[in-house]
């Protein structure tokens, strides 16, 4: 995998530290392929994410937002009774896991189930008020008083 050197850029840029930042840290990485996953625009501001997680439980599964990142971490407890299961094939990964997401700016994890294998993650962007277009009224100026006296 080619490296690749962000620092000239920034010298010439000023505000996009966060740009770069992650670009960084996203030259290093692998990509995850397990468990699969996909991401999907359910509606204007809404989405989900939606984790195949098959063999895992609700109590497997921990699921922690902090800022704008997102972590999904599952990890199957040590099965006691496993000596006693023989496998003739096994397909079915068990093994521990996590996926990160980094979130834009004011989305936030509004719920998550698990059904049929698959975990739900619902994910809604909502903005404050103060970051919402508004109108702004347009006065008129108010009449001087030798403009009042003349008519």
């Amino acid at each position: 995998m080619a490296s690749y050197d962000f620092s000239p850029f920034y010298r010439s840029t000023v505000g996009f530290d966060r740009v770069f930042n992650r670009l960084d840290s996203l030259v290093g990485q692998e990509a995850k392929s397990y468990p699969p996953y996909n991401i999907e625009k359910v509606g204007a501001d809404a989405y989900r994410i939606s984790i195949a997680v098959a063999g895992f439980a609700d109590g497997d599964i921990a699921i922690e937002s902090k800022e704008n990142n997102l972590v999904v971490k599952g990890a199957k407890a040590a099965e006691t009774d496993d000596k006693s299961r023989e496998f003739l094939h096994r397909g079915i990964a068990e093994r521990a896991f996590e996926l990160r997401f980094q979130l834009a700016d004011y989305v936030e994890v509004t719920g998550a189930r698990l059904e049929n294998g698959l975990l739900h993650l619902e994910l809604k962007r909502e903005l404050p008020e103060s970051k919402k277009p508004r109108q702004i009224p347009i006065s008129t100026a108010p009449k001087s008083l030798e403009d009042k006296t003349v008519n």
